[in-house]
This record gives structure tokens, C-alpha cells and sequence, in this order.
């Protein structure tokens, strides 16, 4: 399943609202992921964080390079899994699809 994100508003603190191309929508805390990562470290300012965009994959991102996938950002709004890995029936080897 290919997931992409066709809005993004910002609700309060490090929260945005998504929705997704699959008919899905839900809110995301990425504040444990603005303050894991040193190349999120500008985003801790809330100005900054609240300036993101959305790319022409669809990626929610900020000026200063910090992104977070649309799959991710997909598995934490729903609580869903995106099975990247599917097998074969008639034998074990894997198929990737995208």
C-alpha cells in the first residue's frame, strides 16, 4: 500500500491532524521524535515546528531538514501497519511491493 498525506494541519504543541489518501485521518505527537533526533533540534522552538510543509512525495517537512514519512506518520495517526513484505503462496520467497 502506497500512503500519502494530502493535508497536515497544526493543532497545538508538536500535534498535527493528517489526512490520508486512503480516506484515513488522525492526529500525531512527534514530540518524542522532534527531541530524539539532533537534526530536529530547531523544531523545538514551536514557531519553527508549526512552519512544515508537505513535499511532492507527500512527506510532511521543515526547513532546517527534518522530515517524518508518510508511512510513519500513517502508522501513528490510525495504529495501523503498513506491511511492506508480503509472501508468496506457492513458495517462501518474499515480494516487496510499493
Amino acid at each position: 500500500m502506497i500512503v500519502s498525506v494530502k493535508t497536515a494541519t497544526y493543532l497545538d504543541a508538536y500535534r498535527l491532524r493528517l489526512v490520508f489518501n486512503t480516506g484515513e485521518s488522525g492526529d500525531v505527537d512527534l514530540q518524542d521524535l522532534v527531541f530524539k533526533y539532533d537534526a530536529a533540534a530547531p523544531l523545538r522552538d514551536i514557531n519553527r515546528f508549526k512552519s512544515f510543509t508537505l513535499d511532492e512525495w507527500a512527506t510532511v517537512v521543515w526547513d532546517c531538514g527534518f522530515d517524518v514519512s508518510p508511512e510513519t506518520l500513517y502508522e501513528r495517526a490510525t495504529g495501523k501497519r503498513i506491511d511492506w513484505v508480503q509472501y508468496n503462496e506457492k513458495n517462501t520467497e518474499k515480494e516487496y511491493q510499493a
